[in-house]
């Protein structure tokens, strides 16, 4: 459900308690006095049978017992009665109910199910069950049984442990940091990490999001929202269960853990969310992210009164994988005017040990305006000869006048070490960061730069042309569906081939022989031409051919592959007697002595589903433990990544004699690998393995298919077992125009950003106008990426596109979090215009909202745009003034009341 009804969780006008109490020390007591004390102006009515009031406030015995409705409902009571309670407030209209109860049990014919059935009927939200409960300081609520009421702030923390999230409140409140909100969702049996990510990616309160995950139920739903929330504010995410041992010990926490943590990780990655390892960096991102959201480039500026300080800050930075700052003549300039001649004339900057207040302002000063840093950190280290107070107050006025300027201005953070409390209470009081050490402050500017770096990396203009290679999917479904038939899961190493090739996947040939003379047959051409050959056994009942010692490799000789034959043979049967022997199988040594070894292949993840798996192959692929992750679906730059996160990336350079291996193949073996995936949902595990790679290309000596059997697997949704949406190529059409002419339309890619950059070009001003509502001043690889790089499981954009394949018009619908509505726009090459494609794109775009499921779409027109207006009208879509704004009109089409646009 998403966002719906959650405003009412986070700004009620009214709350219910029940099983509120005037003990204290019981949960309900808690939680009521937590609730009073936090200055809620709005109604509080607690809610127990047991009591007529309740400090001073009225207590009634039920919530049929209040006049009015309440929009949050907050319940502390043992687990058999909150069922009822439930209904109660779903009957009643309540908007969210925040369960703290437990031992509410899970699955069907549980108190859990119980109490979700009624609730989901007439759209009551619920938190829990299980849960510490909700604080969202702006609106002065705590509703929780938390020690303490943080401030309000800009960060929002959403935890699937309370323990965690109660942790969070108190580390603000000692640090003078605040938070929009901070909720516990315990058992996530409706509201989920999914959804609170969309409600703070929207929160004007929210400038950042912390997030704390044991699992992830939905992984399309929590993709879709963390790649838009990643977008707009930062999201920092740690995860426990990284090692099987923690993995044990959580599996009896709140939420059950499940899937490798390194698929959480690449898809945290492909989120663009920014991964810490330990509550420790959790708290130093929390602390950056609290004053700064990021920054665009990754160059650190490092001032100090102490060489060796500055040196270890260094060694920190360079652990966390940057590099220090230069300086720039003009920066040098003013630091020689206004430094001591024996300071450092270098990054870091270290001005001495005597080093006043004004010493470190004149610094800081040249560095602020230096372009050569992105941001900076202050190191100081007490001494007799300057006053380190002093010095803390003049950084943190320095720094409050900057920011007091409302220009963009770079980040700051100290680190006075072994800082006394005064010290410590001035830059909390500023607002300024401070850590306890330089590995800290480091650390923190680590966490500004790679949220730059993730926001670069999602908006990266991909290098290449797409990849309109299309795979052979109806001659690999032929083969996958006699497999099925056969009731085999794996496929046999000639049909694997035949798929690997269908999908322009290089391998090796194959030749069959039923028994040791066909064998010593089939060798013949390949001996002729000089080329050494294996005899594997080939057997559907034996996959790990080496446990039935069935492979001899580099045979030379007619009698030597007969003789190897009749071994493998005999093997295979005294070993695995039952196995249905079908004969020996031939393959061609490959001499390529100079080829890297790889491992490539898709996987299926319990959680994420597919996954595409690259790394250093070989048999010792288990020992070097050298492979990355990513989702799919992949394409070209995305692949490129994905390579460059392992070691056996820079062995595919040249080195010495050794030509450069084309990476260029092996990133298009993964691409082709992920449209494989999309293409046929039953296959589940590819393993290339080793994958060959050198300076002639790419090859596969070895690869292993298996399918899934189950009865039901073909009539799952196409891409069920995608965490993201991939590439919609079912809505790639063909449009008649009524000037005769056929368009082709097909959903935008990342690869369209050149067809944009033309189609602007051609775009009059009063047209973008109309379109954008005003001037657009920059029409830049930012403004387009924006266009071109959508998540298909909210969003489409449909071009036109000409003979030429010019880009001639687009429109796009964006659905919203809920999927229940969706707001449209459209824009033709102004040349375009008065030839029917935009009525026949509108035509198209109703015809997706409808299949997507969608209830009405919607829009906003300006009130001059006529033709727009006209357009709608005959359409069907009702037409209004726009409320908030005279210059525009509103626009809405219900679509359950709309015949279904042909196709």
């Amino acid at each position: 459900m998403s966002i719906y009804g959650l405003t009412r969780a986070f700004t009620p006008q009214s709350i219910a308690i029940v099983g509120a109490s005037p003990k204290p020390k019981t949960l309900g007591g808690a939680v009521y006095a937590n609730a009073i004390a936090a200055g809620f102006a709005g109604r509080i009515d607690p809610v127990n049978p047991n009591y007529g009031e309740i400090g001073g406030r009225r207590c009634v015995a039920s919530l049929d017992g209040l006049d009015a409705v309440p929009d949050l409902v907050v319940i502390a009571t043992p687990a058999a009665t909150v069922p009822a309670i439930v209904e109660t407030a779903a009957q009643r209209g309540s908007g969210t109910a925040i369960v703290l109860s437990a031992g509410l049990g899970h699955g069907e014919g549980s108190l859990a199910e119980r109490m979700h059935a009624p609730a989901r009927a007439r759209g009551l939200r619920i938190i829990g069950p299980n849960c510490l409960g909700v604080i969202a300081p702006h609106a002065a609520l705590n509703a929780s049984f938390a020690a303490v009421m943080p401030e309000r702030g800009a960060l929002a923390v959403i935890s699937q442990s309370g323990a965690i999230a109660a942790a969070m409140a108190e580390w603000g409140m000692r640090h003078d940091i605040g938070f929009s909100a901070i909720v516990s969702l315990g058992d996530q049996l409706d509201v989920d990490v999914g959804d609170l990510l969309d409600y703070f990616a929207l929160d004007p309160a929210t400038q950042a999001i912390l997030l704390y995950v044991e699992s992830v139920k939905e992984s399309r739903k929590f993709m879709s929202a963390a790649r838009a929330a990643a977008r707009v504010k930062p999201v920092v995410v740690i995860k426990s269960g990284r090692h099987d041992e923690g993995k044990r010990a959580a599996a009896t926490h709140t939420g059950a853990l499940a899937g490798s943590d390194a698929v959480y990780d690449a898809a945290f990655r492909r989120a663009g969310l920014l991964r810490v390892q330990d509550m420790a960096e959790l708290f130093a991102a929390a602390r950056t992210l609290a004053h700064y959201r990021g920054i665009e480039g990754n160059r650190l500026a490092i001032l100090t009164n102490g060489g060796g300080f500055g040196v270890l800050a260094v060694d920190s930075l360079v652990d966390q994988g940057y590099r220090p700052a230069g300086l720039s003549d003009e920066a040098t300039a003013r630091l020689d005017a206004a430094m001591p001649p024996i300071w450092s004339r270098a990054n870091p900057v270290d001005i001495i040990g005597d080093a006043d207040a004004q010493r470190y302002i004149d610094a800081l000063s040249a560095l602020i305006d230096d372009p050569q840093n992105d941001a900076i950190v202050v190191l100081n280290v007490q001494t007799a000869l300057a006053s380190s107070l002093d010095t803390a107050k003049a950084v943190s006025e320095f720094v409050v006048r900057q920011r007091s300027r409302n220009v963009k201005t770079k980040p700051v953070l100290t680190s006075w070490l072994g800082a006394p409390a005064e010290i410590e209470a001035v830059f909390r009081t500023a607002h300024v960061p401070h850590f306890a050490t330089e590995i800290e402050a480091v650390r923190g500017f680590a966490h500004l730069a790679r949220r730059g770096d993730l926001l670069k990396s999602l908006m990266a203009r991909p290098a290449a042309a797409p990849d309109d290679f299309k795979g052979d999917e109806a001659a690999v479904r032929a083969i996958v569906d006699a497999a099925r038939g056969d009731n085999r899961d794996w496929l046999d190493p000639f049909e694997t081939g035949a798929v690997l090739r269908a999908y322009g996947i290089p391998t090796i040939p194959l030749r069959k022989a039923a028994d040791p003379d066909a064998a010593a047959q089939a060798a013949h051409d390949l001996l002729a031409d000089g080329c050494p050959v294996a005899v594997k056994i080939l057997s559907r009942d034996i996959q790990h051919k080496s446990d039935v010692d069935g492979v001899r490799l580099n045979l030379t000789s007619e009698a030597d592959i007969r003789k190897a034959a009749q071994t493998v043979i005999a093997n295979a049967r005294r070993i695995k007697p039952d196995a249905r022997i079908e004969g020996v199988f031939l393959q061609p040594m490959i001499l390529r002595p100079r080829a890297r070894e790889l491992i490539a292949g898709l996987a299926r993840d319990p959680i994420f589903g597919a996954v595409i798996v690259f790394g250093h192959g070989g048999v010792a692929v288990e020992i070097v433990k050298d492979k990355a992750i990513a989702l799919p679906p992949l394409d070209e730059h995305g692949a490129q990544e994905l390579i460059g996160r392992t070691r056996i990336a820079r062995l595919l350079e040249a080195y010495r004699n050794v030509p450069a291996a084309r990476r260029d193949e092996v990133a298009r073996v993964l691409v082709r690998l992920s449209q494989l995936a999309a293409d046929i949902p039953e296959i589940l595990e590819v393993d290339l393995n080793p994958l060959l790679a050198d300076e002639q290309g790419v090859v596969a000596l070895d690869a292993r298919i298996s399918i899934d059997v189950a009865p039901n697997a073909a009539g799952r949704p196409r891409h069920a077992h995608f965490a993201i949406r991939p590439y919609p190529k079912e809505w790639e059409r063909r449009l008649d125009l009524r000037d005769g002419r056929t368009v082709a339309v097909r959903p935008v890619r990342p690869e369209d950003e050149p067809l944009y950059e033309d189609f602007f070009r051609r775009v009059t001003p009063e047209d973008m106008r109309l379109r954008f509502f005003g001037l657009v001043k920059d029409i830049g690889h930012a403004f387009i990426a924006k266009l071109t790089q959508i998540d298909y499981g909210r969003s489409i954009a449909l071009l036109a596109l000409d003979e030429s394949g010019a880009l001639i018009g687009v429109v796009r619908l964006h659905a919203d979090p809920d999927h229940r509505t969706g707001e449209y726009a459209i824009l033709l090459r102004s040349d375009q215009k008065g030839h029917g494609l935009g009525y026949a794109l509108m035509l198209l775009i109703i015809e997706y909202a409808q299949k997507e499921g969608l209830s009405r779409i919607h829009g906003q027109v300006l009130r001059d745009n006529a033709t727009m207006l006209t357009m709608c009208r005959e359409l069907g879509f009702s037409v209004e003034e726009d409320r908030d704004d005279p210059g525009l009109v509103a626009v809405s089409l219900d679509l359950a009341t709309t015949r279904t646009a042909p196709s």
